[in-house]
């Protein structure tokens, strides 16, 4: 293990740390909690006692770390971040304690905590232990996969582009474990925790963003081929880094992981000519060795050696081949799924759907014989509506996929040629 400069290494820094306090069934800010922040390992050394505004949330304090450099040194043996535990207690909620919440050296830690609300006598004391940062503690080394999956189509509804998902299952172990837990979780949110967890945030930003994009990616390739709902399971991903990510329920995220994963949430990698997202398979380079594959600790160093580069351009050297960066489409979920889905993702679909509706009201409404749609026989006028419907398709289909333009007319035309 090298020996670090007592000058600068020896030096404690100092992080920052805000909590947010939400109720676990409302989603509504807890206001007046009182929280007391220790040292892990020594629950008697409390360092501050804080207290939620109406917003639910603490003030931003300052907490010490390890020095700055041992979270940028690749060959860094040293823990690099500082443990804290969090106990929270609230009126009518539940009390909880986070154990080991991780503070890196002039980054904003953002611990965001969910209560129970008490629903009979004093609730118990419910314990969150975060384990070891990724590059730090020892976890099972992926297991290699196909970077590009077969996709089957399995009789429910096909999407024909990648979508972002709301909300993603976590399944908080490995597949086969039964016994583990099932977390429903925002799409944008799981992808602040695991980055969080497998990545240090002191880190330069496009090099953050490479790794996000790589996270992104893979999370979205489960998602689009249904990995694990093909395979007989009921969630979308799992917590195994044997498998997946390292998703750590209510670890604390850092402001700015969080700030670059709502600046690139839709996008994501692939080859070209490939429509899925590539499953982008990573390791630190130093407990686990992939050839090919992204290495995380090296990372810093290619972006300092390249720090005019585009993140596309960092991921490209380290998977030695060209990577397309792609834009997947947004969407929430609603009651109406089908149709909010096509008029959201696809952009002129909204348009089509409006100039279609105006020109079969026309011709309803119309006092010329020739656009008379009265006049029509019933069993010719669906086809009179697809003739329409081919004639906007001509003048459009240079900018959208001629398959997905059918989309909105075939809502148009069911519900209109009912009402004729």
């Amino acid at each position: 293990m090298p020996t670090p400069n007592s000058s600068t290494t020896d030096t404690p820094d100092k992080g920052q740390l805000q909590i947010n306090l939400t109720s676990e069934v409302t989603a509504a800010p807890i206001p007046d909690a009182s929280i007391s922040i220790s040292y892990t390992g020594v629950p008697d050394s409390q360092l501050e006692q804080l207290t939620t505004d109406s917003s639910g949330q603490t003030e931003t304090i300052d907490l010490e770390a390890p020095p700055l450099e041992y979270s940028l040194d690749p060959e860094n043996e040293i823990q690099p971040y500082a443990e804290y535990t969090i106990d929270v207690t609230a009126p009518g909620y539940e009390p909880v304690s986070v154990a080991g919440a991780e503070i890196l050296p002039t980054i904003k830690a953002l611990q965001n905590i969910r209560l129970r609300p008490v629903t009979g006598d004093e609730g118990a004391e419910e314990v969150f232990v975060i384990p070891a940062h990724t590059l730090y503690g020892t976890y099972p080394p992926k297991i290699p996969e196909d970077e590009i999956k077969p996709v089957t189509e399995t009789g429910e509804i096909v999407l024909s582009r990648v979508v972002v998902p709301e909300f993603i299952v976590v399944h908080d172990g490995s597949p086969r474990d039964s016994t583990a837990k099932n977390y429903y979780v925002k799409y944008k949110d799981y992808i602040k925790n695991v980055a969080s967890s497998e990545i240090y945030a002191t880190w330069p930003a496009n090099t953050i963003r490479a790794n996000v994009l790589a996270i992104m990616s893979f999370t979205l390739n489960r998602v689009y081929t249904e990995w694990y709902r093909n395979k007989g399971y009921d969630f979308t991903i799992t917590s195994s880094t044997a498998f997946d990510h390292k998703w750590i329920p209510e670890r604390n995220i850092y402001d700015t992981i969080s700030i670059i994963v709502d600046e690139l949430f839709s996008n994501y990698l692939s080859r070209p000519n490939v429509r899925q997202p590539i499953l982008t398979q990573y390791c630190d380079g130093r407990q686990v060795q992939c050839p090919n594959w992204m290495t995380f600790l090296y990372l810093p160093i290619i972006s300092a050696a390249t720090s005019k580069a585009p993140p596309l351009r960092i991921i490209s050297i380290l998977f030695l081949y060209p990577l397309a960066l792609l834009s997947a489409c947004k969407y929430s979920i609603t009651k109406n799924f089908r149709l909010n889905f096509h008029y959201i993702c696809y952009p002129f679909h909204g348009f089509i759907y409006i100039f279609t509706c105006i020109i079969i009201s026309y011709l309803r409404n119309s006092d010329t014989n020739f656009f008379r749609i009265d006049r029509i026989p019933d069993h010719q006028k669906i086809t009179y509506y697809l003739f329409i419907a081919r004639s906007c398709i001509f003048f459009i289909n240079n900018s959208v996929h001629i398959l997905d333009i059918y989309n909105p007319f075939i809502h148009v035309l069911q519900y209109r040629f009912q009402t004729t």
